[in-house]
């Protein structure tokens, strides 16, 4: 692909991911409608596998794979239907998530939040760059992270997480490993 083209089309994906996240936040029905479906955890266990597209287009610097991977990543909380019934500590960990994200926005909740876009530059970053400890280290930082954050501010509700985080995690290392030995096995012919 053209980077003229790339580029036209990464910021079309760039742009559409910002129209759904600020629609997310401030449109109830819209809000309400995705989270119904995002208590089906099949969402949960989607998610953290864009993390592999992502890495892979940084790698191979195509700004439309990496912002279409970051499209889907978002949009797919909602890709499933809504379950018949979810388990309390589902219930109760999404709760909570509802009420951090509709509750108010305090400037260390702001910094907090910043976490996710620095998180995605990281990644990219480190896959752009091809440094692959540094790549390692931030998806394992950041399901680390990640399954702290929800522990230590949702309490037990927070331990639903960690199915679905820690497959993530492990399908994430595998990918990225095996980008790594392609690309060293490349690299020696």
């Amino acid at each position: 692909m053209k980077k003229k083209t790339d580029l036209i089309l990464g910021m079309l994906f760039a742009g559409a991911t910002i129209i759904f996240v600020v629609s997310f936040l401030t449109n109830d029905v819209f809000f309400n409608w995705a989270f119904e479906r995002h208590h089906n955890v099949l969402s949960w266990y989607i998610r953290p596998l864009f993390i592999i597209p992502m890495v892979y287009f940084a790698f191979k610097k195509s700004l439309t794979g990496i912002f279409a991977s970051i499209f889907a990543l978002f949009t797919s909380m909602f890709w499933f239907p809504a379950p018949a019934a979810s388990s309390p500590q589902v219930l109760e960990f999404l709760a909570y998530e509802m009420d951090y994200l509709k509750g108010t926005w305090t400037v260390p909740k702001i910094l907090m939040s910043l976490s996710v876009p620095l998180f995605f530059f990281m990644l990219l970053m480190a896959a752009w760059k091809r440094n692959w400890k540094w790549l390692l280290g931030v998806i394992i930082g950041a399901a680390v992270l990640k399954f702290i954050w929800s522990v230590v501010f949702s309490g037990e509700a927070g331990m639903s997480i960690l199915k679905p985080a820690l497959l993530g995690l492990i399908v994430c290392i595998i990918g990225v490993s095996y980008f790594y030995k392609k690309y060293k096995q490349t690299d020696k012919n």
